[in-house]
């Protein structure tokens, strides 16, 4: 299901803390997040449903204690997730993104005939993620912590995202039937990784 905004703001902060030796944690650390959700009129244009969130870690921790950003590798489509990201793709202690869904309401389909009947709606996503690693969590630069894991041939898996943002776009069809919407998506960089899709209908 599309998701579902308010017309104000919805503020939402998260905060964990790790403390070594309580509950047999290993590591002193402290994770805190903000997400913000606005929707916007922009008629007659249709509405903008606009996600951000930013987030940082407090400390030294190994790979599978960070960000892990949240990917998908299904043919369902996540609005909450990177849908041509793979999985263990990308981690980062400190981190925003910006995610953009647009439904048009019909302004091109409610003119062409017959097609107006079906009430089918052109909608359209952006999804772009910033990040970066501390030394200190870089398995690069600080031995004492994980390395990233490798494939069968010895290639690199996971990445930081110190070179650009990742991004992703799609253009789509939804309400088709009053239920389902299909998208086509792209992604727009970070080409040279193994095993990636370029773009793909979800």
């Amino acid at each position: 299901r599309e998701p579902i905004l308010n017309k104000y703001p919805i503020f939402t902060l998260s905060y964990d803390i790790g403390s070594k030796g309580i509950f047999e944690s290993e590591y002193n650390y402290h994770n805190l997040s903000l997400k913000i959700q606005k929707l916007l009129f922009l008629s007659p244009l249709g509405y903008s449903k606009v996600s951000f969130e930013a987030g940082k870690i407090f400390g030294t921790l190994p790979y599978p204690l960070l960000n892990i950003h949240r990917a998908n590798q299904t043919y369902a489509y996540q609005f909450e997730s990177y849908n041509l990201m793979n999985f263990l793709e990308f981690v980062s202690d400190q981190y925003a993104s910006l995610h953009i869904y647009h439904n048009f309401e019909g302004i091109l389909f409610n003119r062409i005939p017959l097609l107006n009947k079906l009430k089918w709606r052109e909608v359209a996503t952006f999804k772009g993620l910033w990040g970066s690693l501390e030394n200190k969590n870089d398995p690069a630069l600080n031995p004492e912590i994980f390395k990233f894991p490798l494939d069968e041939n010895g290639k690199k898996l996971t990445y930081s995202l110190e070179k650009a943002p990742y991004i992703e776009a799609s253009i789509g069809i939804a309400n088709i039937l009053k239920f389902f919407r299909v998208d086509y998506i792209v992604r727009l960089n970070y080409l040279d990784h193994p095993d990636i899709s370029r773009s793909g209908l979800r």
